[in-house]
């Protein structure tokens, strides 16, 4: 009885008829125990005729044997081919009987030396080996309930998707001299080599002639009359991605006759936005070209005066590029007067894993709505006015109008196809540092994910982690900071109240130069702190996820996970604020034991290469103790000074 499970089905049978059941169940074992002894008999004397089937009567005498109390009418008609094992017009009982039969007639029609399931239960005859074959493909299996590992699915992607256009993620390789390029503007190459740049990343060179070539043409059209496709770009942190969407956007606009905003770039922080906005000024100083930075950090009325400017005939615009924060962004699309996106060419997102998250602001629609009013302009105008297209036929495109090309960039951009087309993306192509996608891994989720994995990191990043318990986790950072002694040390914790208690307890524990980055601070504070930081001022910055996207600190040596990651993404973008353009960098991770399974198999999932493991033996930890203890008990007092204030 072992190895035999007869399911039971709620609700199919009345009470009490467990003793029924169970009277079947020994009758059908008792049935393929003969038929397995009748069977090895005619092995032995094959001149002896096959016995003829027992009746289908036997079954239920047998049970009424085997101590069956009630009898239950059952019909005495006989399918030809026997029960369909999957047939659910049956009730159990007669599935598990029907199906038995019809297993035991075909046994009998197959060859000599095949096997069933009841010669299993029998035992091997004398002398011969003791293996049990599998059942027959079209027996019932009494049991195999044993865990198998489910194969993983293979995604099916569009083509842009599964077929990529490859660029190497390594960028201390296949780097190209600036003058390879030559359809990049010369006043722009001089602009390169005086920020001391003689050769684009990989990336670069993939993207940047990609992009030129769409708006070679001009404003309205693409190479060959067509409207030009959208790119998404998938690189690693550090590789390049912002100048390889600032200088063909800057070259494109150089020859506009009139300021309108042509070029729309949308970032999740204001911090990154701010960077960006420096980079962009950069390449456009000297040129007619003018950037505006709206992102809340000012006042909307001073925001407004960098917009626009209102004249006895109406409204100018005073903006050609706009780098924006998605909730200010649609302040002015709201109250602004005079702001228009109606001459929109360019839309960047940059970050954009984290901004398809942030749709459900409705950012991206009241854009796209800015961009392509509904009522076309009346008049001399209406030529101009462009409209979103629905289909693409031959009357749609007959008017030519100024298109609005997408340009996506993320270190983790995802792959669902999904998630994707929630940004209205036209004939897109992709640029990746990784392996094909639909090829031999799979794509995001989440994720990326080439070592095999999700995920491309830098090539001079390396990987540890350090088990520890949370009692001793302050202490592990401090022994690191002061062994290694880097003069930039970027420490992740998951909460702002983290954030604070930690530098709260490395600043009385002393030893160190420690600021705090998270939302405790204005705009202007954090401004200052990030300064101080790059300039050397600060060893130790203790910050949220507020610093982990596209920020781009000079000269961070170590980054130091407090609080472990909960996911791979966060990981990607945490440890990628080193080894930052083919730079050298390290990362260690400070796991509970609770978190180590988890956090080991995440980074395995992710492709993370050499991920090394590091002790910290007591004994080091130990000079350290006395100093410690006295921190703590300064945090704790400062903690309370912190509440009592609070509540006054």
């Amino acid at each position: 009885m072992a190895l035999f499970h007869v399911a039971r089905y709620g609700g199919l049978e009345e009470a009490g008829e467990e003793a029924e059941a169970d009277g079947r169940a020994r009758a059908l074992l008792e049935r393929l125990r003969r038929r397995a002894r009748e069977r090895q008999l005619q092995k032995q004397q094959p001149q002896q005729e096959p016995p003829q089937q027992e009746p289908a009567e036997e079954a239920p005498q047998t049970a009424q044997a085997a101590g069956k109390r009630r009898r239950r009418p059952r019909r005495t008609r006989r399918r030809e081919g026997g029960g369909t094992p999957g047939n659910p017009q049956m009730l159990p009982g007669k599935r598990r009987k029907t199906d038995s039969e019809n297993a035991g007639s075909e046994s009998k029609e197959r060859e000599p030396e095949d096997e069933s399931v009841g010669a299993e239960d029998a035992g091997p005859p004398e002398g011969s080996p003791e293996e049990a074959p599998g059942p027959s493909a079209h027996a019932l299996v009494l049991g195999g309930f044993g865990r198998s590992r489910t194969p993983k699915v293979q995604p099916f992607l569009p083509v842009w998707l599964a077929q990529p256009s490859c660029v190497g993620k390594n960028v201390t390789e296949g780097q190209v001299p600036i003058e390879d390029i030559p359809e990049v503007h010369p006043d722009l190459q001089k602009k390169l080599h005086a920020q001391g740049i003689s050769s684009y990343f990989p990336v670069q060179a993939a993207v940047i002639p990609a992009l030129l070539e769409s708006t070679a043409c001009g404003f309205l059209v693409s190479r060959g009359g067509y409207r030009p496709s959208d790119l998404c770009v998938s690189a690693p942190t550090g590789s390049g991605k912002t100048l390889a969407f600032v200088i063909p956007v800057v070259q494109a606009l150089l020859h506009r006759a009139v300021c309108q905003v042509r070029a729309l770039v949308v970032l999740p922080t204001k911090e990154l936005a701010q960077q960006v906005s420096k980079v962009f000024n950069v390449y456009t100083d000297a040129t007619p070209l003018r950037v505006a930075l709206v992102t809340g950090q000012k006042s909307l009325a001073k925001e407004q005066e960098s917009l626009v400017q209102k004249t006895p005939h109406g409204f100018r615009c005073l903006a050609d590029i706009v780098v924006a924060t998605p909730g200010r962004l649609v302040d002015h699309v709201d109250q602004t007067q005079g702001f228009s996106l109606q001459h929109l060419r360019f839309l960047i997102i940059d970050e954009a894993d984290r901004m398809i998250d942030s749709m459900h602001q409705s950012w991206l629609p009241r854009v796209m709505a800015a961009a392509f009013p509904g009522e076309g302009t009346k008049g001399p105008l209406a030529l101009l006015q462009r409209t979103q297209l629905q289909a693409v036929t031959a009357a749609s495109i007959s008017c030519p109008q100024m298109p609005l090309q997408k340009l996506l960039f993320s270190a983790t951009l995802t792959q669902n196809p999904e998630k994707l087309q929630q940004l209205g993306l036209y004939q897109p192509r992709l640029f990746s540092t990784g392996s094909a996608p639909g090829g031999p891994r799979d794509p995001d989720v989440d994720e990326d994910r080439d070592s095999g994995g999700k995920y491309t990191f830098p090539a001079g990043l390396t990987h540890h982690y350090i088990p520890c318990s949370l009692r001793l986790k302050p202490l592990v950072i401090l022994h690191l900071i002061l062994e290694m002694n880097f003069s930039r040390v970027l420490c992740f914790t998951n909460s702002r109240e983290n954030s604070h208690r930690l530098f709260l307890l490395v600043q009385a524990f002393g030893g160190v130069t420690v600021a705090e980055f998270s939302s405790r601070y204005g705009p202007g504070q954090r401004k200052t702190i990030l300064k101080q930081f790059e300039q050397g001022k600060i060893q130790l910055l203790i910050s949220t996820d507020a610093t982990a996207r596209g920020i781009d600190v000079q000269g961070v040596q170590l980054v130091l996970n407090y609080d472990a990651p909960q996911y791979l993404r966060t990981y990607v973008h945490r440890v990628g604020r080193t080894a930052r353009a083919g730079k050298s960098g390290q990362a260690f991770t400070l796991l509970l034991k609770v978190q180590e399974r988890r956090f080991l198999r995440m980074l395995e999932e992710g492709g993370v290469p050499g991920l090394e493991r590091h002790d910290t033996p007591s004994e080091l930890l130990q000079p350290l103790v006395p100093r410690y203890e006295a921190a703590l008990s300064q945090l704790e007092r400062a903690v309370k000074e912190e509440r009592r204030q609070k509540e006054a």
